[in-house]
C-alpha cells in the first residue's frame, strides 16, 4: 500500500497546515485540498475508519478508557500503540472483505494493475514524510541539537558552516546533515549510540532537570533567609512643623474690614 498522491484531501488540522507538510508536498510534487471547516461530511471516508479503529481496537487494548472509570491507569506506550493499530490495519483491515465490493482494501488496490507513483529511493520519502528540518551550524566538536552533540567524521569540512539537520522526532539518537540542499552524512550522539531516543524523552529529562535545580536554588535561598540576622527597624524621622509662610493682616484703618 504505497505511491505518492496527485492530490492529497485533508482537514486542517496542525498536521497537515504545518511548513513540514508543504515542503513536502513540494518535494513529491503533490496538490494538497483543504476540506471545508466544520463540514465532517465531506471527510467520510476517513471519518470511517476512524470509527472502525475506535471500536474494534481501541476498545480491546488495556488501558482504555472504560465505562465508570474516568481515569484509567495508562498501560501502552506510544511505540505500543503506534505497532498495535499498524498491525490492525495491515493484518486485519487490508485483508478483511469489503460487503459491498466483495473484495478486501488490498485487492481492489492491485485491481487495476496500474503501479503507483514512487520517490527515488525508501530512503528519500522516509527522509521528507518522517524527519524535521532545523537550521544549525557545524561546530568544532560536531552538530548540537537539544543539549546532545552529534559528530562524523565528514563534518570536519563544514565547521562553521550554516547546514540543514533532518531527524526524526521518534529517535534524535542520530540525525542527517545536508549543506546547500547536498546530502553530507549521518551524525550520531556518541553517548546514545546504541539506544533509541525519542524527543519528547529529551525534552522531558531537561524539564525534570529544570524543575531540580529551580527547587535546589529555592532551597538555598530559604536556608539563606533563615541564618540572615534581623535588621533592627529603622527608625522614622519625626516630622517637622514648617512654619507658615501667611503673615499677619496688619489693621491700620476701620475702613479694613
Amino acid at each position: 500500500m504505497c505511491g505518492i498522491p496527485d492530490r492529497l484531501y485533508v482537514d486542517h488540522g496542525t498536521d497537515f497546515t504545518s511548513d513540514h507538510l508543504s515542503q513536502t508536498a513540494k518535494d513529491l510534487h503533490f496538490e494538497i485540498i483543504y476540506s471545508a471547516v466544520a463540514r465532517p461530511q465531506g471527510r467520510g471516508k476517513i471519518e470511517r475508519i476512524f470509527g472502525t479503529i475506535n471500536i474494534e481496537l481501541l476498545a480491546t487494548l488495556p488501558g482504555h478508557l472504560a465505562e465508570g472509570h474516568r481515569h484509567p491507569d495508562p498501560v501502552l506506550t506510544l511505540p505500543d500503540l503506534d505497532d498495535a493499530i499498524g498491525a490492525f490495519i495491515a493484518d486485519d483491515y487490508h485483508q478483511r472483505e469489503h460487503p459491498e465490493t466483495t473484495a478486501s482494501p488490498h485487492q481492489a488496490w492491485l485491481g487495476d494493475g496500474w503501479l503507483p507513483r514512487l520517490p527515488e529511493t525508501v530512503d528519500h520519502l522516509n527522509l521528507l514524510l518522517l524527519t524535521v528540518a532545523k537550521p544549525r551550524i557545524v561546530h568544532r566538536d560536531g552538530v548540537h541539537f537539544q543539549g546532545l552533540r552529534y559528530m562524523s567524521p565528514l563534518l570536519a569540512a563544514y565547521v562553521k558552516e550554516p547546514v540543514i539537520i533532518r531527524y526524526d522526532p521518534r529517535d534524535i539518537s542520530e540525525i542527517r546533515v545536508f549543506h546547500k540542499d547536498q546530502y553530507i552524512c549521518k551524525a550520531v550522539d556518541p553517548d546514545h549510540v546504541a539506544a533509541t531516543v525519542s524527543l519528547k524523552d529529551v525534552q522531558a529529562a531537561r524539564a525534570a532537570r529544570r524543575r531540580e535545580l529551580r527547587g535546589q536554588i529555592n532551597e538555598r535561598l530559604a536556608a539563606v533567609t533563615r541564618h540572615q540576622p534581623v535588621p533592627p527597624p529603622t527608625p522614622q524621622p519625626t516630622p517637622v512643623e514648617r512654619p507658615s509662610n501667611k503673615k499677619p493682616k496688619l489693621r491700620t484703618y476701620l475702613e479694613d474690614d
